[in-house]
This record gives structure tokens, sequence and C-alpha cells, in this order.
């Protein structure tokens, strides 16, 4: 569904990462994790066709990436909307549908429907009509999920949709997520600086740090050696009641993060 291909990105004269050969599957959900800066949120813009590879290939469904692709869905990291805004839930999922049409717009008994069916996938009936700036952090990423979905996308990015959630929240959308790839088949490249509310869901993690890259399975990955190794300095990988904690790594206790590049 996605293939890179010795892949590398640059700013410049500074190189995010390089070597990069990624081939994601159908139904495959796949973790990006690494260090501030180290350019997750700037594959997923390469993925959306918005930032060019500085080497290497990047194709979707076979074909170069191109940007407005409807067939990949995108959610962005989260940034609360204003009490101000005149936005119910509905209307924003709506825009998933619509929001980027010029011209006449679907019939309102279609597109009703379409928003109805989308809003029930993701469990939102109950904030559908309230304005969107009274929502919680939780019940807006919700929302943010099913207008990802309205483009019946065959691939979604998440930057770091989990950002400011409490715990609870986290494990909604977490599961919502997965149960979404799993309802349509879909392919996940998930950003996290946590990567343990996803844990059970993750086939496999790609992870950053130092221009390095690795990718494999959480239990391949996710070890003192191999992050040490990538990290150039020593790493603690410990597992306690089926959280991974990361020790040692530069920026972080667990696995680093904020805004990426």
């Amino acid at each position: 569904m996605l293939s890179l291909r010795d892949a590398s990105l640059a700013y410049g004269p500074r190189v995010l990462w390089s070597g990069l050969d990624l081939e994601i599957r159908p139904g495959e959900f796949v973790a990006v994790l690494g260090a501030n800066g180290a350019g997750k949120s700037s594959l997923l813009k390469v993925v959306l066709g918005q930032v060019p590879l500085r080497a290497g290939t990047v194709r979707f469904l076979g074909q170069p990436v191109r940007g407005g692709d409807r067939r990949i869905g995108y959610v962005p990291q989260q940034t609360l909307a204003d009490d101000a805004v005149p936005l119910r839930g509905r209307d924003l999922v709506a825009l998933g549908l619509d929001g980027h049409r010029w011209g006449v717009p679907l019939r309102l008994r279609r597109r009703s429907e379409a928003v109805d069916a989308l809003v029930a996938s993701v469990h939102a009936e109950a904030t559908e009509r309230s304005p969107v700036g009274r929502l919680s952090g939780g019940e807006q990423q919700r929302l943010r999920v099913a207008q990802a979905l309205a483009g019946d996308p065959r691939l979604l990015l998440f930057d770091e949709p989990l950002l400011s959630l409490d715990l609870a929240h986290q494990r909604i959308i977490s599961d919502l997520v997965d149960e979404s790839r799993r309802a349509h088949d879909l392919a996940v490249l998930f950003v996290t600086h946590d990567v343990n509310p996803v844990l059970a869901a993750v086939d496999r993690v790609l992870y950053f740090a130092n221009g390095r890259v690795r990718v494999g399975t959480p239990d391949e990955v996710l070890r003192s050696d191999v992050l040490s190794a990538l990290y150039g300095s020593p790493v603690d990988v410990i597992r306690s009641h089926g959280r991974v904690i990361v020790a040692g790594a530069p920026d972080s206790s667990h696995h680093p993060e904020g805004q990426d590049a």
C-alpha cells in the first residue's frame, strides 16, 4: 500500500533521516517513534505529497504520492477549537465529505446520511450537535477521526492524536483507531510520543534517532541494545505490567516527543 525505498529527508544541510526502506500492507498498524525533531511528522508530510524526499522514492498504491489524494486520511496534531467557532460536531465531520469541493455540494439527503454513518462509526452521536468549541479534547479527536474516514481512505495518518488527552481518552481514541482500521482493512501510520496506549494494536514500529532508522516489531525494536545503538549512548528499555519505559534517551524518560520537524 505504501512503499518507501532508500528514502532520505533533509532540510537544507540537515539530514533528518536516510536509508529508510518501508513497506506497509493493508490493515497494518505502524507506530512512528523517536526524539524531538527526528522527522516523524515530516514523514507524514512526505506521504501527503507536501515535502519532497532528498533521495529515494515514496509510492502509494503503486503510484508516486501526490497532494490532495482522498485515499489518504489525515488527523493532524490537535489544536482545540475556540468556543466562539460556530461549528457543530457533525459539521466538522461533514468538512471531510465536501470541504474540498468547489461548485455544487452533495445533495442534502445524501450528505446527511453520510455524516450520520461517519458519526456512528466513531460512536459520537452524543456530541454531534454540540458546538465543537465546547467539547473536550477527546471528543474533538473522535470527530476528527470520523472526518479522516470521510473520503473512504485506504491509509490513515495520525500526527500525535493522543497529545494532551487524559489516560481514559487516550485509550478511547486508540481503541477507535484500531477498530476503524480493522473494520475497513486500512493501513495506519501513527506518530506518537508514547507507544503504550496503542501497543496492543501495533504490528511494527518505525523508530527515528540521530538520522538513523529501525523498523520491526515492538519486541525487535524496543530493546536496550537497539535503542542504545540508534542514540549512540546507553538507553534502558524496561517492560513492566505490559508497558514499555525507555530511560536514558535524549529529551525524555519515555519516547521523547513534542513538536516535531
